[in-house]
């Protein structure tokens, strides 16, 4: 849903005009749009934010995990944009450079989860494209719905976790798990989650 509200949006417009409504909004083409999501979304997004807390907390690593980080991104037209990824792994000497500072981050960050709903192209194409660009090194698709299309996932279709992870020269390199396959992480090599754990979360 977009926000009326001027049009052609700088990031750090975007972030100084940020509703304080408790609602979740990104800054696409310009615009605020508010993102919406299912309590089923919710459930899968926070599983995934869980299962990294704890490698995190075991293996003494030095990342925060946040819902509420906005990263900009630029988009193949060259637009600014302010995306809010449903789960971010951040470096934590990053997220505490300015702790006064509101959520906007202009470097990448090291993971970032996307969980799909009826706006499935947004993730596998424009957010792809734009963490890409920026260098996100591990980017995850969670297709829990099995929405995208059949390039993706096949036929007949059938909930997917993809991770995308970033090698040289800045493409990203792509993996998908289903049913019992463990997901493999780059960043969480130890990390002992299933697919179905994630996708029925």
């Amino acid at each position: 849903m977009t926000i009326a509200t001027q049009k052609n949006l700088t990031f750090d417009q975007f972030l100084a005009q940020y509703p304080e409504d408790g609602g979740f909004y990104e800054l696409v083409n310009g615009e605020l749009v508010e993102m919406r999501a299912t309590r089923n979304h919710d459930d899968v997004a926070d599983f995934i934010a869980d299962g990294f807390k704890g490698e995190i907390h075991r293996m003494n690593l030095n990342y925060v995990v946040k819902n509420t980080a906005v990263i900009r991104t630029v988009s193949a037209a060259g637009i600014e944009q302010g995306r809010q990824p449903d789960v971010a792994v951040i470096d934590r000497d990053v997220w505490r450079s300015d702790r006064s500072d509101y959520n906007g981050l202009r470097e990448p960050i090291q993971v970032a989860v996307e969980v799909t709903s009826t706006n499935w192209e947004d993730d596998y194409l424009d957010k792809f494209e734009e963490y890409q660009r920026l260098g996100i090194p591990e980017y995850w698709i969670v297709d829990y719905l099995a929405v995208g299309s059949r390039g993706f996932l096949g036929n007949p279709k059938v909930p997917t976790v993809f991770v995308f992870t970033l090698e040289s020269p800045g493409q990203y390199r792509r993996t998908q798990f289903t049913g019992g396959d463990r997901i493999l992480s780059p960043t969480f090599p130890e990390l002992s989650l299933t697919a179905q754990q994630v996708l029925t979360a």
